[in-house]
C-alpha cells in the first residue's frame, strides 16, 4: 500500500465499522489519518487503537450534516498537517420506511447526512486537495445506490443521490490530478442498522436492535475486508469501487437486465410486505378489535 505512504487521509463517520477499518488500514499503510464521527467515546477509542499501533492520528468530533463544522473541520486538519490527500466521505445513517409514511423531517434527516455530508465533506476539502500532487476523494455510496428495495426508499434516495453527484464529479475533475471513487458496499457487518431508524409496515416502530441482528445475520462482508477493497480501489484509482459478491453481483445483473431486476425486487417486496402486515396483525383469538 505505498500509495498512502506519507499521504494525509480524512475519514468522516470513523468511530466505528468501515470508517473505523478503514482509519486502522491506512495509519498501518503509513498515512497519517484525521477522523471525525458525532460519536465522541467511539472516536476516541479508534484513534486510540491507531496510536497503539504507531501510527499518527488526529481526531475531532463533527456532524457532517453541518457545512461550518465541516469547513472548522478542514482549517484544523490543514493546521496539523498542512493539506489533505485523501478524502474519504463515510458518515452515514440507515432509515427503514415505507414512502408513503416518510415525513419531510425524516427525508431530510437522512439526506442532511448521507448526502449533504458527501458534498459538505467536498467543498470543504477541495482546496486543500488541489493542493496535493495526487489527491483522490471517495464517497461511500450503497448497492442500494445502485438498485431500490422495498422499505429503504428514503435510504436509497440518498443514495442514489451520492452516486450521481460522485460520477459528476468523475467528469468535473478529470485532468485535474484528483481523482474520484465511488464505492457501492453491499452487505456489511456494521453497526449502521443498530444506529438507523426502523419502522414496519403498518409504520410502528421496530427496536433497532432487532433489525441490527437481522442485517448482521445476512451480511456477508466484514469491515476489515470492505476497507481492504475500498483501499484496493484507491490504489489503482478506480472510479467505481463494488464492496462485496452481493454488490458486485448486484451491479452485473442491474448492467444485464434492469426490467428482470425490477421484477424480482416487485416479488420480494410484495414477499416481505405481506409477512410484515401479516406479523402486525391481531393474532387469532385476540381481543383487539379492528375498526
Amino acid at each position: 500500500m505505498k500509495a498512502l505512504t506519507g499521504k494525509t487521509v480524512v475519514i468522516t463517520g470513523a468511530a466505528s465499522g468501515i470508517g473505523r477499518a478503514l482509519a486502522l488500514q491506512c495509519a498501518q499503510a503509513g498515512a497519517q489519518v484525521a477522523i471525525c464521527d458525532v460519536a465522541k467515546a467511539e472516536l476516541e477509542e479508534t484513534a486510540g487503537l491507531i496510536s497503539a499501533q504507531g501510527g499518527t492520528v488526529f481526531a475531532l468530533t463533527v456532524d457532517v450534516s453541518s457545512s461550518a463544522a465541516m469547513q472548522a473541520f478542514a482549517k484544523a486538519i490543514e493546521a496539523r498537517f498542512a493539506g489533505a490527500d485523501v478524502l474519504i466521505n463515510n458518515a452515514g445513517v440507515s432509515l427503514s420506511q415505507l414512502l408513503e409514511h416518510t415525513t419531510k423531517e425524516q427525508m431530510e434527516w437522512i439526506f442532511s447526512i448521507n448526502f449533504w455530508g458527501v458534498v459538505h465533506g467536498c467543498n470543504a476539502f477541495l482546496p486543500l486537495l488541489r493542493r496535493s500532487n495526487k489527491a483522490h476523494i471517495v464517497n461511500i455510496s450503497s448497492l442500494f445506490g445502485l438498485i431500490p428495495m422495498n422499505s429503504q426508499g428514503a435510504y436509497v434516495a440518498s443514495k442514489f443521490a451520492v452516486r450521481g453527484y460522485t460520477e459528476t464529479l468523475v467528469i468535473e475533475l478529470a485532468g485535474s490530478g484528483i481523482a474520484v471513487s465511488c464505492v457501492h458496499p453491499g452487505g456489511v457487518k456494521t453497526g449502521i442498522a443498530r444506529n438507523g431508524r426502523h419502522f414496519d409496515a403498518a409504520n410502528a416502530e421496530i427496536s433497532a436492535q432487532q433489525v441490527a441482528q437481522e442485517f448482521e445475520r445476512i451480511a456477508q462482508t466484514s469491515p476489515e475486508r470492505a476497507a481492504a477493497m475500498i483501499i484496493d480501489g484507491i490504489q489503482h484509482r478506480r472510479p467505481r469501487i463494488m464492496v462485496g459478491l452481493d454488490a458486485i453481483f448486484g451491479d452485473f445483473l442491474q448492467r444485464l437486465s434492469p426490467s428482470l431486476v425490477r421484477k424480482i425486487l416487485i416479488l420480494i417486496s410484495m414477499a416481505m410486505n405481506k409477512r410484515k402486515f401479516a406479523n402486525a396483525a391481531p393474532k387469532k383469538g385476540s381481543s383487539e378489535k379492528v375498526a
